[in-house]
């Protein structure tokens, strides 16, 4: 059937179709709260998502000195000397880390779509939102071939300033990123952080010099990560 004249005109008026929207991400800053809870929030949010229920949702917080152990067979083994601090063992790839006040973890829970449905480049994706927070606050920071995180080149050698370990269940994800501020870095030193030495370890604070302050760090991350992961902040 031939279209009317008059509406085919109206079509070319009216301009092509804008874009559809991203889909929403909600952020939720937990502050500081204990791994265990945070890790409960995580679990509730990916059962939601599994289902269709929900939106997607990035926790931001800061935990209390926590020992993490991830699947990887020689995790355990670079637990070092814990001393006070809990050995909690989690489904997360990955070795062993440290979280603790002064690092800031993000969590996001991101129900995958049919076109971004490959683990690797979600890795990827959180790599690059924490190069570009880094690149915010005046700090040139890359990758290390081979080792999922974010690298620089620091006083002694080559330094790591965030940590990744994911999760996924039916395409939603979990567990996420942790990236060093303020972080009080001795306490690395209890363990082979994701089977290095302890001292590789680093934070903007050690790099720049600034104490800054953990809100702004925040907000900058969760920009990054929502362009990064193509959803738009709620």
């Amino acid at each position: 059937m031939t279209r009317a004249p008059e509406a085919n005109d109206a079509r070319r008026a009216a301009g092509p179709a804008a874009p559809p929207r991203p889909p929403p991400l909600a952020v939720v800053d937990l502050g500081l709260c204990g791994y265990r809870e945070a890790w409960a929030r995580q679990l509730a949010l990916v059962e939601a998502r599994k289902d269709g229920g929900g939106v997607d949702t990035l926790l931001l917080v800061e935990h209390p000195h926590v020992i993490t152990v991830g699947r990887s067979q020689r995790a355990l083994a670079n637990v070092l000397a814990p001393g006070e601090v809990e050995v909690v063992a989690v489904e997360r790839g990955g070795d062993v880390t440290y979280h603790g006040p002064g690092q800031l973890v993000a969590y996001p829970i991101i129900r995958l779509d049919d076109g971004e449905r490959d683990l690797h480049r979600y890795l990827r994706n959180l790599e690059e939102a924490v190069l570009d927070t880094a690149r915010g606050f005046g700090l040139a920071a890359g990758r290390e071939p081979g080792k999922t995180g974010v690298w620089l080149d620091g006083a002694g050698g080559r330094k790591k300033l965030c940590s990744i370990g994911v999760a996924c269940r039916r395409w939603v994800t979990f567990h996420g990123l942790a990236l060093n501020v303020t972080t009080d870095l001795s306490y690395f030193a209890r363990i082979n952080p994701c089977g290095f030495e302890a001292s590789v370890m680093t934070s903007l604070a050690a790099e720049l010099g600034v104490a800054f302050a953990m809100t702004d760090v925040k907000r900058a991350l969760a920009v990054a990560l929502a362009a990064r992961l193509g959803r738009r902040l709620l």
